[in-house]
């Protein structure tokens, strides 16, 4: 909960006032400085203009829905956030990581899983803060560049449109090219908590990068390791 000198500022997004107040009084007593928005539009604004360490975002909200409100806020900040909503399709889950959002819990939910999550984004967002200062900006194998300032993909020059969770994973996979990187080991780094659900969304992103590189250029970057997970290798098709 400590951050350097600080304390760790966490906004909470929940119209369902019973379910905020709870949120509030079990982050306040771990120590937490908690704030409280009741709709999507007071969410967002609050969430780009005032300084906090993480969000924990409501998917259904007036006003702004939290799909919305997550894809505005990750236009402008990396800030870490968590979805904590009754909807638990595997399509309601891709679309939220989709707009950004580094985790997903469904109600009802255990209080202590909630602030185990916590815990590990605040640590994870200060050492890939750590992370990234003491590493080159530009990524590159062969004519596939990701420079991670502009965040941006580009392959001969042509710019790759990718989502937030699709540019990470490629991220990783290049960090780590000619290395195999298990399943488990991706969503620990990529996702950034130990994943509860089903471990298929890594198989789902793959063929999203796979779709918008390897298929598209006549490339082969990204190989499966049969019972192990994946890892990234150019070779020519």
């Amino acid at each position: 909960m400590i951050r350097g000198d600080s304390v760790s500022r966490i906004l909470i997004v929940e119209d369902e006032k019973k379910i905020a107040r709870f949120l509030e009084l079990e982050l306040k007593y771990e120590g937490y400085d908690v704030d409280i928005a009741y709709d999507g539009r007071v969410g967002y604004e609050k969430g780009i203009n005032e300084e906090f360490d993480l969000i924990i975002l409501d998917l259904m909200l007036p006003l702004l829905s939290g799909i919305e409100v997550c894809r505005r806020i990750r236009q402008q900040s990396n800030i870490p956030i968590i979805m904590l909503t009754a909807k638990d399709d595997i399509s309601d889950k891709v679309m939220g990581l989709d707009m950004g959002a580094n985790d997903y819990m469904t109600k009802p939910f255990a209080i202590e899983e909630l602030l185990a999550r916590i815990r590990v984004h605040l640590k994870n967002k200060h050492q890939n803060q750590d992370f990234q200062s003491k590493n080159n900006d530009l990524l590159q194998i062969e004519k596939l560049i990701l420079d991670k300032l502009k965040y941006k993909v580009t392959y001969d020059n042509e710019v790759i449109q990718l989502t937030k969770k699709e540019f990470e994973l490629l991220e990783y996979l290049m960090t780590n090219k000619d290395i195999v990187l298990s399943r488990d080991k991706i969503i620990e780094v990529v996702w950034g908590f130990e994943y509860l659900g089903d471990t298929n969304i890594i198989d789902v992103y793959i063929r999203y990068l796979r779709s918008k590189i390897d298929q598209k250029y006549n490339i082969k970057f990204i190989h499966t390791v049969r019972g192990v997970g994946y890892l990234l290798k150019y070779e020519k098709k």
